[in-house]
């Protein structure tokens, strides 16, 4: 399985990331990727990128959230000077809109997501998409895009049918589905059994946050990954192996700078 979203970079795996990394292991997750929200955090999440090849993968990118931290003009050009300068970056990334506490800098969102977008395209990287109550924003950028080379990952998938429908429209690009599926009142079983084939999934954990049941409540991890693919199992009707091997080929197909090798294997 391929973890296609962790923030383990952040402070909360401060004391135990080796430990954190090793139940992941331990629970079949075999590549762990590792999204940018900031600037003045990505020197750290390069360094513990880089002390874990072929283990931990980094993407770069300024989220929706944290764009009036600093200069985010000055932010972008040393962002786009990082993802240019290095052959590591699999992805830009965590990108998008949030507009879930507030509209105040609604444009300022817009602008800046563009601005990244024209980096996927530039450097023929993949997108990793976050967007909270910004469903028709994304959609009226997205479809100014549709006829290019982009592709990526709508990141925390938890919308509608219909919404699942209007971003898998998008052929190059999958839906993120993390903890969210295991909540007792989640209505997204029901979307992703009726709107959403397997071969459009990858898993997400976005640790730390939103662990799945059983450890609802708790530091989400990465090992905790197979109680997502264990409830798509029973969704899908299929079993645990085949989720397993479906998305990790689904997240390979996005993220084209990460090879694979398992058991003699290697997935397209």
């Amino acid at each position: 399985m391929i973890d296609t979203h962790a923030h383990l970079d952040g402070e909360e795996f401060a004391e135990d990331l080796e430990a954190v990394i090793q139940r992941a292991q331990a629970a079949g997750v075999e590549k762990i990727f590792v999204p940018g929200i900031c600037l003045k955090d990505t020197p750290h999440l390069l360094e513990v990128c880089q002390a874990h090849p072929h283990y931990l993968y980094p993407m770069l990118g300024l989220h929706p959230e944290n764009i009036m931290d600093e200069d985010y003009h000055q932010v972008l050009d040393q962002l786009e000077q990082m993802i240019a300068g290095s052959s590591d970056i699999i992805a830009v990334g965590e990108v998008g809109l949030d507009l879930y506490w507030d509209a105040t800098y609604k444009q300022e969102q817009i602008e800046v997501f563009e601005h990244q977008i024209r980096w996927a395209e530039k450097y023929d990287l993949p997108l990793m998409i976050h967007t909270r109550n910004a469903h028709a924003e994304l959609m009226d950028i997205m479809e100014q895009h549709r006829d290019s080379n982009l592709s990526g990952v709508f990141h925390c998938f938890t919308g509608t049918e219909d919404e699942a429908r209007n971003l898998l429209s998008f052929p190059h690009f999958m839906l993120g589905i993390g903890g969210v599926l295991t909540f007792k009142k989640s209505s997204l079983p029901e979307v992703v059994k009726n709107a959403i084939p397997l071969s459009r999934v990858v898993l997400e954990t976005d640790s730390p946050y939103m662990a799945p049941v059983p450890n609802r409540g708790k530091r989400n991890e990465s090992a905790y990954i197979k109680s997502v693919a264990e409830k798509l199992a029973e969704i899908y009707e299929q079993d645990f192996d085949t989720i397993a091997h479906q998305t990790t080929e689904n997240a390979l197909k996005v993220f084209k700078k990460v090879t694979f090798f398992n058991k003699n294997e290697k997935f397209p």
